[in-house]
Protein backbone atom coordinates (compact mmCIF):
# COMPACT_ATOMS: atom_id res chain seq x y z
CA UNK A 1 0.00 0.00 0.00
CA UNK A 2 2.75 2.58 0.59
CA UNK A 3 3.49 2.52 -3.14
CA UNK A 4 -0.15 3.42 -3.90
CA UNK A 5 -0.03 6.33 -1.43
CA UNK A 6 3.18 7.63 -2.98
CA UNK A 7 1.67 7.38 -6.43
CA UNK A 8 -1.49 9.26 -5.38
CA UNK A 9 0.62 11.86 -3.55
CA UNK A 10 2.83 12.34 -6.62
CA UNK A 11 -0.19 12.78 -8.91
CA UNK A 12 -1.72 15.32 -6.51
CA UNK A 13 1.54 17.29 -6.27
CA UNK A 14 1.97 17.37 -10.07
CA UNK A 15 -1.64 18.56 -10.43
CA UNK A 16 -1.14 21.26 -7.81
CA UNK A 17 2.12 22.52 -9.33
CA UNK A 18 0.70 22.58 -12.85
CA UNK A 19 -2.42 24.36 -11.59
CA UNK A 20 -0.37 27.03 -9.84
CA UNK A 21 1.79 27.50 -12.91
CA UNK A 22 -1.39 28.25 -14.85
CA UNK A 23 -2.23 31.07 -12.44
CA UNK A 24 0.75 33.25 -13.05
CA UNK A 25 0.21 35.57 -14.74
CA UNK A 26 -3.46 35.57 -15.64
CA UNK A 27 -4.38 38.54 -17.81
CA UNK A 28 -7.39 39.85 -19.69
CA UNK A 29 -7.05 41.60 -23.04
CA UNK A 30 -8.88 44.73 -24.17
CA UNK A 31 -10.86 42.61 -26.63
CA UNK A 32 -12.09 40.25 -23.91
CA UNK A 33 -13.07 43.21 -21.74
CA UNK A 34 -14.95 44.85 -24.63
CA UNK A 35 -16.87 41.66 -25.45
CA UNK A 36 -17.78 41.04 -21.82
CA UNK A 37 -18.89 44.63 -21.23
CA UNK A 38 -20.95 44.73 -24.44
CA UNK A 39 -22.76 41.56 -23.38
CA UNK A 40 -23.37 42.86 -19.86
CA UNK A 41 -24.71 46.20 -21.13
CA UNK A 42 -27.19 44.41 -23.39
CA UNK A 43 -28.34 42.20 -20.52
CA UNK A 44 -28.66 45.22 -18.23
CA UNK A 45 -30.80 47.09 -20.79
CA UNK A 46 -33.06 44.07 -21.32
CA UNK A 47 -33.44 43.70 -17.56
CA UNK A 48 -34.32 47.38 -17.10
CA UNK A 49 -36.90 47.26 -19.90
CA UNK A 50 -38.48 44.07 -18.53
CA UNK A 51 -38.88 45.82 -15.15
CA UNK A 52 -40.78 48.64 -16.86
CA UNK A 53 -38.12 51.31 -17.17
CA UNK A 54 -39.08 53.94 -19.76
CA UNK A 55 -35.43 54.51 -20.58
CA UNK A 56 -33.61 52.26 -23.03
CA UNK A 57 -29.82 52.36 -23.36
CA UNK A 58 -28.20 50.61 -26.31
CA UNK A 59 -24.48 50.97 -26.99
CA UNK A 60 -23.59 49.80 -30.49
CA UNK A 61 -19.91 50.57 -29.98
CA UNK A 62 -17.87 49.75 -26.88
CA UNK A 63 -14.15 50.46 -27.28
CA UNK A 64 -11.73 50.23 -24.38
CA UNK A 65 -8.18 51.49 -24.20
CA UNK A 66 -6.40 49.86 -21.27
CA UNK A 67 -3.37 51.67 -19.88
CA UNK A 68 -3.09 54.53 -22.40
CA UNK A 69 0.16 56.49 -22.12
CA UNK A 70 1.31 54.09 -19.38
CA UNK A 71 -1.36 55.32 -16.95
CA UNK A 72 -3.37 53.03 -14.64
CA UNK A 73 -6.72 53.85 -16.24
CA UNK A 74 -9.17 52.54 -18.79
CA UNK A 75 -10.65 54.89 -21.39
CA UNK A 76 -14.07 53.86 -22.68
CA UNK A 77 -15.53 55.11 -25.94
CA UNK A 78 -19.24 54.35 -25.91
CA UNK A 79 -21.59 55.15 -28.78
CA UNK A 80 -25.23 54.28 -29.15
CA UNK A 81 -28.70 55.47 -28.37
CA UNK A 82 -30.64 56.47 -25.33
CA UNK A 83 -34.37 56.29 -25.94
CA UNK A 84 -37.29 57.43 -23.86
CA UNK A 85 -40.21 55.09 -24.40
CA UNK A 86 -43.41 56.93 -23.50
CA UNK A 87 -46.99 56.08 -24.51
CA UNK A 88 -46.02 53.79 -27.40
CA UNK A 89 -43.63 56.47 -28.67
CA UNK A 90 -39.89 56.04 -28.79
CA UNK A 91 -37.76 59.20 -28.65
CA UNK A 92 -34.18 58.19 -29.53
CA UNK A 93 -31.12 60.31 -28.90
CA UNK A 94 -27.72 59.41 -30.34
CA UNK A 95 -25.11 59.45 -27.61
CA UNK A 96 -21.32 59.29 -27.67
CA UNK A 97 -19.35 59.28 -24.42
CA UNK A 98 -15.64 59.13 -23.76
CA UNK A 99 -15.04 58.23 -20.12
CA UNK A 100 -11.89 57.56 -18.13
CA UNK A 101 -11.83 55.53 -14.94
CA UNK A 102 -9.74 53.30 -12.74
CA UNK A 103 -10.21 49.54 -12.85
CA UNK A 104 -10.90 48.01 -9.45
CA UNK A 105 -11.07 44.30 -8.64
CA UNK A 106 -13.71 43.27 -6.11
CA UNK A 107 -12.54 40.05 -4.40
CA UNK A 108 -16.01 39.20 -3.06
CA UNK A 109 -17.76 39.67 -6.41
CA UNK A 110 -14.79 38.23 -8.34
CA UNK A 111 -15.35 41.05 -10.81
CA UNK A 112 -13.62 44.12 -12.25
CA UNK A 113 -15.44 47.44 -12.13
CA UNK A 114 -14.47 50.87 -13.42
CA UNK A 115 -14.61 53.50 -10.69
CA UNK A 116 -13.61 57.17 -10.23
CA UNK A 117 -15.08 58.08 -13.59
CA UNK A 118 -14.29 61.28 -15.42
CA UNK A 119 -16.11 62.50 -18.54
CA UNK A 120 -13.55 63.34 -21.23
CA UNK A 121 -15.91 64.09 -24.12
CA UNK A 122 -19.55 63.73 -25.05
CA UNK A 123 -21.87 64.32 -27.93
CA UNK A 124 -25.63 64.10 -28.10
CA UNK A 125 -27.57 64.40 -31.31
CA UNK A 126 -31.33 64.30 -31.68
CA UNK A 127 -33.78 65.56 -34.26
CA UNK A 128 -36.33 65.95 -31.44
CA UNK A 129 -34.31 68.31 -29.25
CA UNK A 130 -33.08 71.66 -30.53
CA UNK A 131 -31.93 73.24 -27.31
CA UNK A 132 -28.87 73.16 -25.06
CA UNK A 133 -28.06 69.50 -24.46
CA UNK A 134 -25.71 70.04 -21.49
CA UNK A 135 -28.34 68.86 -18.96
CA UNK A 136 -28.91 65.74 -21.07
CA UNK A 137 -25.15 65.12 -21.25
CA UNK A 138 -24.86 65.48 -17.47
CA UNK A 139 -27.76 63.07 -16.98
CA UNK A 140 -26.26 60.60 -19.44
CA UNK A 141 -22.93 60.73 -17.60
CA UNK A 142 -24.64 60.11 -14.26
CA UNK A 143 -26.51 57.19 -15.83
CA UNK A 144 -23.27 55.77 -17.26
CA UNK A 145 -21.55 56.16 -13.87
CA UNK A 146 -24.40 54.35 -12.09
CA UNK A 147 -24.36 51.67 -14.74
CA UNK A 148 -20.62 51.05 -14.45
CA UNK A 149 -20.90 50.95 -10.65
CA UNK A 150 -23.23 47.95 -10.94
CA UNK A 151 -22.17 46.29 -14.20
CA UNK A 152 -18.67 44.80 -14.16
CA UNK A 153 -16.40 45.08 -17.17
CA UNK A 154 -15.27 41.53 -16.42
CA UNK A 155 -16.15 38.69 -14.06
CA UNK A 156 -13.98 35.64 -13.45
CA UNK A 157 -15.37 32.49 -15.07
CA UNK A 158 -15.17 30.14 -12.13
CA UNK A 159 -16.10 27.12 -14.24
CA UNK A 160 -12.45 27.07 -15.39
CA UNK A 161 -9.79 25.85 -12.93
CA UNK A 162 -7.39 28.82 -13.22
CA UNK A 163 -9.99 31.55 -12.58
CA UNK A 164 -11.60 29.44 -9.83
CA UNK A 165 -8.25 29.20 -8.01
CA UNK A 166 -7.69 32.94 -8.53
CA UNK A 167 -11.08 33.59 -6.95
CA UNK A 168 -9.99 31.74 -3.81
CA UNK A 169 -7.03 34.07 -3.29
CA UNK A 170 -6.83 37.72 -2.31
CA UNK A 171 -6.12 39.23 -5.73
CA UNK A 172 -5.66 42.66 -7.26
CA UNK A 173 -5.10 43.85 -10.81
CA UNK A 174 -2.29 45.72 -12.50
CA UNK A 175 -2.84 47.84 -15.58
CA UNK A 176 -0.53 47.28 -18.52
CA UNK A 177 -0.91 48.65 -22.04
CA UNK A 178 -3.68 46.63 -23.68
CA UNK A 179 -4.45 44.29 -20.75
CA UNK A 180 -5.19 43.84 -17.08
CA UNK A 181 -3.07 41.33 -15.16
CA UNK A 182 -4.09 39.62 -11.93
CA UNK A 183 -1.53 39.70 -9.13
CA UNK A 184 -1.70 38.63 -5.50
CA UNK A 185 -2.80 41.51 -3.29
CA UNK A 186 0.59 41.46 -1.57
CA UNK A 187 2.37 42.18 -4.89
CA UNK A 188 0.24 45.19 -5.84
Amino acid sequence: MPLLYRLVFSVLMISLVSGCAGLSPYSISEGALEQYLQSELRAFDKGQLSMGSPLSLNFDTVDLDVGPDGRDVIVLDLAGQVALNVLLTRLPVDLTLKIEGSPVYDNEEKAIYIRRLKLLDSKIDSPFISQDLKPVTDSAMRLAAQLLETVPVYRLNESDLGPRLLGMMNMDIKVAPGRLTFVTADDS
